[in-house]
Order: C-alpha cells, then structure tokens, then sequence
C-alpha cells in the first residue's frame, strides 16, 4: 500500500497523538506541513473541536485521531465516527468489535504494538494496519527491544499491512533507515513536543533539551502502572532507584490505583486529561502542558524517547517535519 497516496501525505512523517500536546493546533500545522497530524486523546467536546481545526487550517488532508484506550470512553469513539475522521490509532488496547465498528464507518485503523503477541492480536482484530513501537520512544511503553529490531517482527506478522515504526525518530536518517528496513513510514513524538505548536509548558521543553539521559520508569503510574520512558527531575531523583523502578511507596499507590481508569465515567473530569487541569497529581501520567504552574514540571512526567539527546531545539513543526523528511 502506498500510504503517501492512502493518507494523502507529502512525506511518510505521522504526528504521536500525545493527549494534550498533539492538539488541534499541533496536529493541524503537523498536516498542512505534509505529514499525517494525530490529534491526542482529549474530552469529546474538545476532540471534535480539534477535529474542525486540522479541517480549517489543512484543508484536504488526512485527520487523524489517537485513541488511548485505558481513558477512552464511547462518546470518543463516537466522535471519531460522527466527524468521519480518516484515520484512528489504537494505543495500549482495543479489540476486534472496536475495529470492525470504525471500519465500517470508513475509517483506516492502526493499532501500535510492541511485540510479537500483540502483532498478532492486532491483525487478528482486523486492523489495517499497525504502529511497531520500540523500546526507546518516549511516553508509556509496549515496544519491549528497540524498535529496528522489532520491525522484522511486525512486518512479518502484518504481511501486506503498512506498518510505521515509532521510537528513536529524530532526524531524516532515522527515517530512511525505517523505511529502509522495511517500513511505510514513521511515528515521531519527542520531535514533536518540541515545536512551537505543541501544547507542552515551556520549561517542560527546556528540561528535556537539556537532558544528559532519559529513565525508564514506572513511577508514573497512578491509574496507568505501565513503564514509560521521561528525562529525571525532582520527582525520579526522590521517587526512583537507581535502576529506574520506582520505589516502594509509589510502586504500592500505583499498583492500588489501577482501577481509577476503569471507574471514570465518559465525562469525568478526573480522567487522566483533566487530571492536568488544574492539578497534576503526585505519580500521575499527566504531562505537564502550557499554562500549568512551572514548579508542577517537577513532579510531572518529563515524557520524552532517546531521540531527545540528538535534538537541539524547539522549531515550527512544518520545519519538523522537513527535519524528519529529508
């Protein structure tokens, strides 16, 4: 399948639907630069919002929405539906009676993966494509070995099946080493997260530019206990042991609040969305965004992949783009 043609793309470039930051305004300048704008997981009334922007300011290109299924309720589903978007990733779940509802509204569906096993599921559910996600992205984590590494596998399950890879992308030759390997395209979430359209609070952008190193963790993990991968801050240097995992306190409360997801209803405002408005919680998965109190950058999650030590600075997101292009 030739996805520039598919997904009516310039270049093999997709926006992470990063809840928060990959917003209307990200996701539209993400698109109208040519590459595939993935608006994140926000409240339905917003998520149709955002939808409206990505149509106004790139008029003619792909929309695309990122579901993340552990806070995802109907009424987004719904709303992906009712605006007839073109494209919805499935992120950290889903099924086949999910898949089949947006296909039959006409909707190309990925599902990111990061094993063999979930390769499989995948397919198996009948997406149309899938995202193979390695171990050095940034944010929460199913890819479980580097991502080059993993993409033989995917490919391999996926048969005639794009599949983009994700994690480590950070310049023009990390994706022509993608697609040299075999995939239609790439997934790029730290590139993205520093550009001038993304909704992250600024310092959060200046801490992971200025990061030596990035931690994988669980520490982040209050109504989500999965490994994610941040830059440290106060948070991890208190939080976290030396190997990353986190400590006993925060392990305990982590591992309690995992049916805090579960229970929100549709329109909960302690989902994990609202969780960053007007407060991040300690050990939320929250991202700390623009507008947000500076000193809560210390106890949020610094989400950002290995990328983030070969980028240098925060620019518009069509130069992202071009960055990543080539």
């Amino acid at each position: 399948m030739d996805v520039l043609d598919r997904f009516r793309l310039d270049f093999p470039v997709a926006l992470a639907g990063m809840p928060g930051i990959a917003g209307g305004r990200l996701a539209g300048a993400v698109a109208g630069a040519g590459g595939l704008g993935t608006i994140g997981l926000l409240p339905p009334g917003e998520l149709q919002a955002a939808i409206g922007r990505v149509r106004d300011e790139a008029p003619g290109r792909c929309v695309a929405v990122n579901l993340l299924m552990q806070f995802a309720r109907r009424r987004h589903v719904q709303a992906c539906v009712d605006a007839g978007v073109d494209v919805v990733v499935l992120a950290f779940g889903g099924d086949a009676a999910l898949v089949r509802e947006l296909r039959d509204a006409g909707v190309f569906v990925l599902v990111m993966v990061g094993t063999e096993h979930q390769a499989r599921a995948a397919v198996a559910w009948g997406a149309d494509g899938l995202i193979a996600q390695g171990r050095e992205a940034g944010g929460h984590l199913v890819g479980t070995v580097a991502a080059l590494e993993f993409l033989p596998q995917a490919l391999a399950v996926a048969q005639e099946r794009p599949v983009f890879l994700a994690g480590g992308v950070a310049t023009a030759g990390d994706t022509a080493a993608a697609l040299a390997a075999g995939a239609a395209g790439v997934v790029a979430g730290t590139r993205f997260v520093l550009t001038e359209e993304s909704g992250a609070h600024r310092e959060y952008q200046r801490r992971i530019l200025a990061a030596g190193a990035t931690v994988e963790t669980t520490l982040f993990g209050l109504g989500w206990p999965l490994r994610h991968r941040v830059v440290p801050n106060t948070a991890t240097d208190r939080w976290c042991r030396a190997d990353g995992t986190a400590r006993r306190i925060p392990a305990l409360v982590n591992s309690l609040s995992a049916p805090l997801a579960r229970w929100a209803p549709e329109n909960s405002e302690r989902s994990v969305i609202r969780m960053q408005r007007p407060a991040i919680p300690l050990f939320s998965p929250a991202a700390p965004l623009e507008g947000m109190p500076e000193q809560w950058v210390d106890r949020a999650a610094l989400y950002a992949g290995e990328s983030v030590l070969r980028i240098n600075g925060v620019v518009p997101a069509k130069q992202a783009v071009a960055e990543l292009a080539g």
